[in-house]
């Protein structure tokens, strides 16, 4: 059962404060989670599956990515993405990430539909 989902993005900033818009209806929605607010390069806490959240530039529909290789490739990074991609992959070669699930959002799709596409797939993948 998933405890915690770390939220990223940054509020500050329209196409990538996406996840922090939904932040309020997803903590009413699922109050067994706990949602934190992360930065890309604070220390997270390693549960037996890490479980983010986070603006991802390139797709049309809300994603879960289960390897960090998926991301890889991807052609728009900005410095934000860089230092999250970074740093996770460093904490996986540590061998310090078992395993992980990145619920990709893309930034042009409505806050309703984010809502209740990321609902769907946290029932569908954390069980609830």
């Amino acid at each position: 059962m998933i405890k915690t989902i770390y939220i990223f993005g940054n509020p500050d900033l329209d196409f990538d404060s996406l996840p922090f818009r939904i932040l309020p209806e997803l903590k009413k929605r699922f109050p067994k989670i706990d949602f934190e607010t992360k930065d890309p390069n604070e220390e997270l806490e390693m549960p037996e599956e890490l479980v983010i959240i986070d603006t991802v530039k390139g797709i049309k529909q809300p994603h879960v990515f289960s390897k960090l290789s998926d991301l890889a490739g991807h052609p728009n990074i900005s410095v934000h993405d860089f230092d999250l991609y970074s740093h996770l992959k460093l904490l996986e070669k540590l061998g310090r990430i078992k395993k992980i699930k990145i619920i990709g959002i893309p930034p042009s799709i409505s806050e309703s539909e984010a809502i209740e596409e990321v609902s769907l797939i946290l029932r569908q993948t954390a069980k609830f």
